[in-house]
């Protein structure tokens, strides 16, 4: 099977999908003989908490913000080559992904922090990965954003859809294929079938 990665801005739904993919994957991967997928849930909050990062810093503190979204790259990868090492049979579903923190940094400190994110060791480990797994993004713009306290908010509409617009220019400029999850599809039920469509028709 390949891996599967759920990304996008903020409050799009990300995490709630993971949630509910986890049970039915394993469905998907009795159909194909193949082992029960791993979960690898966001780092972001992690090393938020473990290194002293306020949100509010990713806004106000340029070198600060740059800071974050390094480590958050690096506990990315670390993430990922932990729990399926080069070469191993396993699987698994990610919530977000390296490319996650590429899109802050080009959103919040600007395009010589992306660039130089995207030349660095971890995002070199990363990008193949993504190349060949099935890349889910969750539309910006749908009706549930919520401030759960931890992540940073869109101060408006607008800085929301732009976020979202630099993970597409992103994706597309790497040569990432990604399928789409409608902010319109608001039903869980319909976008955990969404994603098991594309799990489905790319089984190995």
């Amino acid at each position: 099977m390949k891996n599967i990665y759920i990304i996008g801005a903020q409050s799009t739904g990300k995490s709630t999908l993971i949630n509910a993919l986890e049970s039915c994957l394993e469905e998907i991967a009795n159909e194909y003989s193949s082992q029960r997928p791993l979960v690898i849930r966001e780092v972001a909050r992690t090393v938020l908490r473990e290194n002293h990062f306020r949100r509010e810093d990713i806004a106000t503190l340029p070198a600060r913000a740059l800071q974050l979204q390094r480590h958050i790259l690096a506990a990315q990868y670390y993430a990922e080559t932990t729990a399926c090492p080069e070469g191993a049979s396993t699987w698994y579903i990610c919530d977000r992904s390296g490319l996650d923190p590429i899109v802050y940094a080009k959103c919040f400190v600007g395009d010589y922090a992306a660039a130089e994110m995207l030349a660095s060791e971890f995002w070199q480990g990363l990008e193949d990965r993504m190349k060949e797994s099935i890349v889910i993004l969750c539309e910006a713009g749908c009706q549930w954003l919520e401030d759960d306290g931890v992540r940073l908010m869109p101060k408006d509409e607008k800085e929301w859809m732009r976020i979202d617009a630099a993970f597409r220019d992103l994706l597309r400029i790497r040569g990432i294929s990604f399928y789409i999850i409608s902010k319109d599809m608001t039903d869980l039920r319909e976008r955990v079938q969404y994603v098991q469509r594309h799990a489905k028709s790319t089984g190995k």
